[in-house]
């Protein structure tokens, strides 16, 4: 059986070989292996997929008699569950069925969720099922508690913020820790409000990017998964802009989400070690 180990804990000499010692102990093979060290703030961090069988909590409980004080993680290998929310945009959304529908993405798409029906044809073409509540005329709470009736039941891994274009509040936030991913244009803070696009091809940019993150509690400003850019010139229109923009972001969210169904994101200081 496969296993996926977390460790994080304050750096200190020793650690690896009091891991290998237990893993050898309880006849796992080591198949990979990762490890970093902050050395800023003397934090150690290790992952390796592993190859044996044995109960998690007892081989938890013997990891942390070695190494007191450790977070340990301990993940068997299945399909992660993917909630996906979103308003009107279908880049980002239909990105993701798509590669999930091709097995490029080794999910399970447990529902979609939208504040907008326009998108209910797409999804239903893929045999999901899709959940229309409306937000119009209801505080967010009562919208939010409309949702999480459908969501909290599925017992998501992860929830995919994908083009959802309303801001959550900190109880939602909450039940989810580490476990929401959101999608924005990388303009952010510079151009905020209506058409990013528009208000960056009128300073004339010569770049555009998207940023993939954890949500938290302070808008847009949870630990960063992955992000990247590409260089455009003054040759293109602003929707051309927009159009090179939703590429990059349906990029930068694949891979964030792979990072996290591969169990390789610690979350550590609001930022992310990604092994």
């Amino acid at each position: 059986m496969k296993y996926t180990l977390l460790i994080d804990c304050d750096d200190k000499k020793g650690l690896i070989f009091k891991i290998s010692k237990v893993l050898y102990e309880f006849d796992f093979n080591i198949e990979t292996q990762q490890e970093f060290v902050d050395k800023e703030n003397n934090k150690f961090f290790f992952r390796a997929v592993i190859v044996g069988d044995v109960d998690k909590e007892k081989l938890k409980e013997a990891i942390l008699k070695e190494i007191p004080c450790a977070n340990v993680r301990i993940y068997k290998k299945r399909k992660k569950r993917l909630f996906l929310m979103a308003t009107k945009e279908a880049h980002a959304l239909g990105d993701i069925l798509i590669k999930w529908y091709s097995g490029d993405l080794d999910v399970e798409i447990v529902g979609v969720i939208a504040n907008r029906d326009n998108l209910r044809d797409l999804v239903e073409k893929f045999d999901i099922p899709f959940y229309y509540i409306p937000a119009e005329g209801k505080s967010r709470v009562e919208h939010e508690n409309e949702m999480l009736k459908i969501i909290e039941p599925t017992k998501p891994d992860f929830i995919i913020l994908a083009k959802f274009m309303r801001i959550l509040t900190p109880n939602f936030v909450e039940r989810f820790p580490n476990k929401i991913i959101n999608i924005h244009h990388s303009f952010l803070p510079a151009f905020i409000g209506a058409n990013p696009y528009k208000q960056a091809y009128d300073r004339g940019v010569k770049i555009i990017g998207a940023t993939a993150h954890f949500v938290n509690n302070n808008l847009d400003d949870g630990p960063i998964i992955e992000q990247d850019v590409i260089r455009v010139s003054h040759e293109m229109s602003w929707e051309e802009m927009r159009l090179q923009g939703r590429d990059i972001e349906k990029i930068v969210l694949s891979r964030a989400i792979k990072l996290a169904i591969e169990d390789r994101v610690f979350v550590y200081a609001n930022k992310t070690i990604i092994l």
